[in-house]
């Protein structure tokens, strides 16, 4: 298939498609001229790429699980990024409840609200860990994930 028909099948963008290729992630069979030519296990690999995204993957790591054959998927990368979400989603349904705690607050401030306090707290100590994590070199970052217990 040509970039163009690869581009309509998997409605991932010519121009993304050219970005992974230089990435890595996938490799063109032939250039006929100025256009690319892919083997038809391109779909299978830009759907493992696509769902690597949505796990929130970057793109360097998928390449890593990415080779020439099978898919060699990293059971311990694919384990802290379970735990990363777990966290994720702990945080959001604890913001999902203050919020909906401060719909139906009976307080006459927010600012008078015990449980909404608590929740600006705990909002505070996610934006400073979240910030830490982001300047923590990538092993630290690791590290620190595995002596954290779960939640």
């Amino acid at each position: 298939m040509d970039i163009s028909e690869v581009a309509k099948q998997s409605g991932v963008a010519a121009s993304a498609l050219r970005y992974y290729e230089r990435k890595g992630l996938i490799r063109s069979v032939a250039s006929e001229g100025a256009r690319r030519k892919f083997g038809p296990g391109v779909l299978d690999r830009l759907a493992l790429i696509a769902l690597g995204q949505a796990a929130g993957f970057s793109l360097d790591e998928i390449r890593t699980m990415l080779t020439d054959g099978e898919p060699a998927i990293d059971r311990t990368m694919l384990a802290a990024k379970a735990d990363e979400l777990e966290a994720t989603v702990a945080r959001m349904r604890a913001m999902i409840n203050g919020l909906r705690h401060a719909i139906d607050c009976p307080a006459t401030s927010h600012a008078a609200c015990p449980s909404f306090q608590k929740l600006l707290k705990a909002a505070a100590s996610g934006a400073l860990e979240s910030r830490q994590r982001q300047l923590a070199p990538p092993s630290e970052t690791l590290s620190r994930k595995r002596r954290s217990p779960r939640g």
